[in-house]
């Protein structure tokens, strides 16, 4: 990779830009749709250009990322996709999978390479100001080839994620779909129904709440925006996930409820208590 296009400057490009700043030996330019993103981006100095022309930020380009919210990748592809140099390898960091793997490759398709991906790192904060460039150190990258991908595409974009820090995962869109249904969607909804159950139920109590309570809630802080975007467009995996959820919370209330000493809810908290000490989370 000689020459990278980043198209969206947001915490994730931003950081990307960053990265590879860092790393060295690419030539990076940076596609934002303001102006006043761009002369942000050429002030602080994190890539070799930066530009509000699409055309001219994938021109001679060998690898591409899109970096713009799940809604509007279509629309850029299909702007790039006239321009872009043949055999270009592009990706994406969308939060689902098969909705965009479905609309993106067929437009790409006789003309670049087109693999997904979605790395598993990000903040409650967005925007190029919260950009770093150790964000992806040891954080999780999915990429999600399909059966005609080709390997040379998907070794590329392996590659450039290991670049940048990531270990890499491969899985099909729809596992990686229900995947983060379970292990970052339905985390999002669950701190934002925690922080509205206390707002409404005795919002008083938000004097008295400790770390246990910023922790569990810091993912509510999201921009609703961008959240009900991935809701909606992942709703197929995260309805059943819901739902999962309430049977669970179910079974704690059914526990609670019966005489005792509450043998059966300490084997249910002592299950969580194992299963997540099994878990490796990213340093």
């Amino acid at each position: 990779m000689n020459r990278i296009a980043i198209l969206g400057p947001g915490l994730i490009g931003g950081s990307i830009a960053l990265a590879l700043r860092s790393a060295g030996g690419a030539h990076v330019t940076l596609w934002a749709r303001r102006a006043e993103a761009v002369s942000e981006i050429i002030a602080a100095g994190c890539a070799d250009s930066a530009t509000g022309d699409l055309a001219a930020a994938v021109n001679g380009a060998d690898f591409a990322v899109l970096c713009v919210p799940v809604g509007a990748m279509a629309a850029v592809a299909e702007k790039i996709a006239p321009v872009i140099p043949r055999g270009c390898v592009v990706t994406d960091v969308g939060s689902v999978k098969a909705s965009v793997l479905a609309e993106l490759r067929p437009i790409f398709s006789g003309r670049a390479n087109f693999v997904g991906s979605h790395p598993m790192a990000g903040s409650e904060h967005t925007g190029f100001s919260a950009a770093r460039a150790n964000l992806f150190d040891g954080a999780t990258c999915i990429v999600t080839p399909e059966s005609d991908t080709d390997p040379a595409a998907l070794a590329a974009v392996c590659e450039f994620w290991k670049g940048i820090g990531s270990r890499v995962v491969e899985l099909p869109a729809a596992e990686h779909d229900e995947c983060v249904a379970l292990v970052s969607h339905l985390p999002h909804l669950l701190a934002a129904t925690l922080v509205n159950t206390v707002a409404e139920k005795n919002a008083h109590a938000f004097r008295v709440v400790g770390p246990g309570f910023r922790d569990t809630t810091r993912v509510a802080a999201g921009p609703p925006d961008l959240w009900r975007e991935i809701l909606h467009e992942n709703s197929a995996a995260v309805l059943p996930a819901i739902d999962a959820l309430i049977a669970k919370l179910a079974e704690f209330r059914q526990t609670l409820a019966l005489p005792g000493d509450g043998h059966e809810t300490h084997g249910l908290l002592a299950a969580a208590r194992a299963a997540r000490e099994r878990i490796t989370f990213p340093k």
